[in-house]
């Protein structure tokens, strides 16, 4: 492209030369726009409802209640010697995050085309403002988990979070990591194979229930541990509610080698959607 030296131009837009290729300044020249992305996130969900607002806590209660009821009463699958809604809620709301983070990036190109054929802006803006929504759904909360530990820490009940709550931040990052990178991963693929998104939600249930979310991993026969293996988001669920209430596992080796995957997992989800960004005008 021929520019005139002449002109002043405000914006120049090139196209991308190379799916390896990131302009991550962009993102502070368009935080004005995230920040809107975000409030369109939030505002609607919970617009002209009865409860409004108060639906933010009131979900993982009812999911919390119904988990008690199926899995504490019916199941009888033990919770490590904890109130049953102590020890569900850290996981559901951290499965809330990933989750919600998840399925709002993976639904980017579908969601958005008509938005994507009338102007410019950074693609990316747009699973990271999924992100950032889902982390505000995420520390409401977790001012809710907070209020009912102080009410059965007063009521007597026994645990012990400690120290290791200063190593949310990062688990927090890790879950960032693999709920974005899995999202661009299954946005890119969607602009081609639109079914896929059918079967998203059947297999977000599926990995919710493969994760110890409403069970705790001591159950599990030694002869299957191995299985928890193959599902790196495993010891960042254990660790958060370890870091909460001190029982479950905070296995340093396991949380670093998904650290590591969590990233290559990003880092990939990057590079498809960069490419995807390039044609999908075309294919969507």
């Amino acid at each position: 492209m021929n520019l005139d030296p002449k002109e002043n131009w405000s914006l120049t837009i090139f196209p991308k030369s190379s799916p390896f290729h990131f302009k991550f300044k962009e993102f502070w020249q368009y935080r004005d726009l995230i920040i809107l992305f975000v409030k369109r996130e939030l505002v609607p969900t919970y617009k002209q409802t009865v409860l409004g607002p108060l639906w933010f806590i009131m979900q993982p209660l009812l999911t919390t209640l119904v988990y008690s009821i199926i899995f504490g009463a019916i199941a009888r699958i033990p919770t490590d010697g904890l109130p049953q809604l102590l020890f569900y809620l850290p996981g559901i709301i951290l499965w809330n995050f990933f989750n919600s983070a998840f399925m709002k990036s993976s639904g980017t190109f579908l969601a958005n085309v008509h938005i994507f054929g009338k102007v410019y802006f950074p693609r990316l803006i747009l699973p990271i403002s999924g992100l950032l929504s889902s982390f505000v759904n995420f520390l409401i909360q977790l001012v809710l988990l907070i209020i009912i530990m102080v009410g059965y820490y007063i009521s007597g009940t026994k645990f012990s979070p400690g120290i290791h709550l200063l190593l949310c931040p990062v688990l927090l990052l890790m879950v960032s990591f693999y709920s974005l990178g899995l999202g661009m991963i299954v946005s890119a693929f969607t602009t081609k194979y639109k079914d896929l998104s059918h079967f998203l939600a059947f297999g977000s249930q599926l990995l919710m229930y493969a994760t110890p979310i409403i069970y705790p991993t001591s159950i599990v026969p030694a002869q299957f541990k191995w299985v928890s293996f193959f599902n790196p988001l495993s010891p960042i669920f254990e660790a958060f509610r370890y870091s909460f209430l001190g029982v479950g596992e905070l296995l340093a080796t396991r949380l670093l080698v998904s650290f590591l995957v969590g990233l290559a997992i990003f880092y990939i989800g990057l590079v498809f959607f960069n490419e995807a960004e390039r044609t999908s005008i075309d294919t969507v």
